[in-house]
């Protein structure tokens, strides 16, 4: 195993162990939709799964969607997870 592989692996780990610690709490959400569209809303995360996470969002006061999310989203910064008071990453040690 390369070295770049292990350091990935490892950060994929840390990232699913950090986002269980944030199961149930409110977030800030920002998805790269690509085509310079980006999403940004509040939500809760509220499920996570061996490959993916979901985040309950609400765009709007009729419109609520669940987005699901790989933890290489997190990786890439494809998606970005925020503490919505202070406006906070949650995954600062990536930066």
């Amino acid at each position: 195993m390369s070295i770049p592989n292990r350091l990935h692996t490892e950060h994929v780990s840390r990232i699913k162990s950090d986002i269980q610690v944030h199961l149930g709490k409110n977030l800030r959400v920002r998805i790269n939709l690509g085509r310079g569209k980006v999403m940004e809303c509040n939500g809760v995360l509220e499920e996570a799964y061996p490959n993916l996470f979901v985040v309950k969002v609400r765009k709007n006061e009729d419109e609520i969607r669940r987005i699901s999310c790989s933890y290489a989203d997190i990786l890439t910064k494809t998606v970005e997870l925020s503490n919505p008071q202070n406006g906070e990453n949650l995954f600062s040690w990536l930066h």
